[in-house]
């Protein structure tokens, strides 16, 4: 399956919420929740440091904000767009909120659960199972950690 269009523009808003995260030392993830007219109804990006919260990963919030937006807790018209893929507490959210579609830029090899260490968006004993497109501006996605973290050393 290819992105369209629509999927490349908003992983590059998801890039710029990402490279916010760098001002206040957090991994620099970036989300965006689209609605189903096509407009942003929700962005995040990683806060764990800056807000001392170990739940405050760019796709909880963004999945948050559109909530706020949109008065309800149902998703089940939205697209999320995320830079990385979503770890086993994003992936746990991301089921509950009843996204139907998600779409992440690099891979998680070492925590990811939307394909890399598990698979929890598809496994069949969910009760919803969103479309998921991966590796959409894998590169560009995957740079951004990899200065984060080479910066770290």
């Amino acid at each position: 399956m290819q992105p369209s269009a629509r999927d490349v523009d908003v992983m590059r808003l998801a890039l710029v919420r990402a490279r916010r995260a760098l001002g206040t030392g957090d991994v620099p993830v970036g989300a965006v929740v689209v609605g189903p007219d096509g407009a942003v109804v929700g962005e995040g990006h990683n806060a764990r440091e800056a807000d001392g919260d170990p739940t405050a990963h760019a796709e909880v919030l963004a999945l948050r904000a559109a909530a706020r937006t949109l008065g309800r807790w149902r998703l089940e018209d939205c697209t999320l767009v995320v830079t990385l893929e979503p770890c086993l507490m994003c992936a746990g959210a991301i089921v509950l909120a009843r996204v139907p579609r998600v779409v992440f830029g690099a891979w998680d090899p070492k925590a990811g659960a939307s394909g890399s260490q598990w698979d929890v968006l598809r496994d069949r004993r969910v009760n919803h199972r969103p479309e998921v497109l991966g590796g959409v501006l894998e590169d560009e996605c995957g740079e951004v950690l990899r200065e984060f973290f080479e910066s770290q050393r």
